[in-house]
């Protein structure tokens, strides 16, 4: 991740290793303009605080509800700029056209505001699970259903609810995930092994189980932490052993579900034994 501060602007941009996705940018700006350019992706934004005003084909817009997802379309001359001198705070993700077809920009030129609680909140966890490069996993999955619920407003499709197949799909899903747990495995072998749809693979597997598959893998992959963290081992080497990226994607999780980091869990057996 890079970050820079010209004068009062603050910039952090990085690419993340999921496809699909080629920059993540966040940004908070008082006094910039941007002059009117294309891209060749998709650009989807949302707003944390303040107010932007932009003009999309020669029509110009504004918002200052940070509830809303602005959503614009690759090849449309556009531009953007401050509205007041508090400026304004903003997530983008730029989405290549195997996300979203460039056919469906012209749906994205006649209302780039879109008013949608629930994408918001999708796009919003989409961000922080990008905010680590180690939890790809969750990472594709968010995408999947930001890119769903888009296609949706865009009236491209229409989504398809769990039926009578959907155990047996979220068993099948179980069984690769329990075979894989050190390995890991992406959403797109997941999809491609077991013929499924991305959203309806994963709704099947959390209707049946009542969790989504990356969350369940990262149990399976702290249950063997800890007990590997309790026979002695390193924490160093329980990560690599259990198929965390490193020490600190270990920490991170061990922590936020125990309470405690892995060295102090393990220490509380070694003063037991004492």
């Amino acid at each position: 991740m890079k970050a820079s501060r010209p004068g009062t602007h603050e910039v952090h941009a990085w690419q993340p290793a999921v496809a699909g996705i080629t920059e993540v940018l966040h940004a908070r700006f008082t006094d910039h303009a941007y002059p009117r350019h294309t891209h060749e992706t998709w650009d989807l934004m949302i707003l944390d605080d303040g107010a932007v005003d932009f003009a999309l084909d020669r029509r110009r817009h504004g918002t200052s509800d940070a509830s809303r997802v602005v959503l614009l379309p690759p090849g449309v001359p556009h531009d953007g700029r401050t509205v007041n001198p508090g400026g304004f705070r903003k997530r983008v993700l730029y989405l290549t056209t195997d996300v979203l077809p460039e056919r469906l920009a012209g749906p994205a030129v006649d209302g780039p505001l879109l008013g949608d609680a629930l994408l918001r909140r999708r796009v919003h966890q989409l961000h922080a699970a990008l905010e680590f490069d180690d939890d790809v996993l969750e990472a594709q999955s968010r995408l999947a259903f930001v890119r769903e619920r888009l296609l949706v407003r865009l009236d491209a499709y229409r989504v398809r609810r769990p039926g009578r197949e959907s155990d047996r799909l979220a068993e099948r899903l179980r069984e690769l995930l329990d075979a894989r747990v050190r390995g890991g495995i992406t959403l797109d072998e997941a999809t491609g092994l077991l013929h499924a749809h991305p959203t309806h693979l994963i709704r099947s597997f959390s209707q049946a189980y009542g969790l989504p598959p990356h969350t369940y893998l990262t149990g399976r992959r702290i249950d063997q932490a800890r007990r590997l963290l309790l026979a002695g081992e390193r924490p160093a080497d329980v990560a690599a052993a259990v198929g965390f990226y490193d020490q600190a994607h270990l920490s991170r999780h061990f922590t936020r579900h125990l309470g405690v980091p892995p060295a102090r869990y393990a220490r509380t057996a070694r003063d037991r034994a004492r």
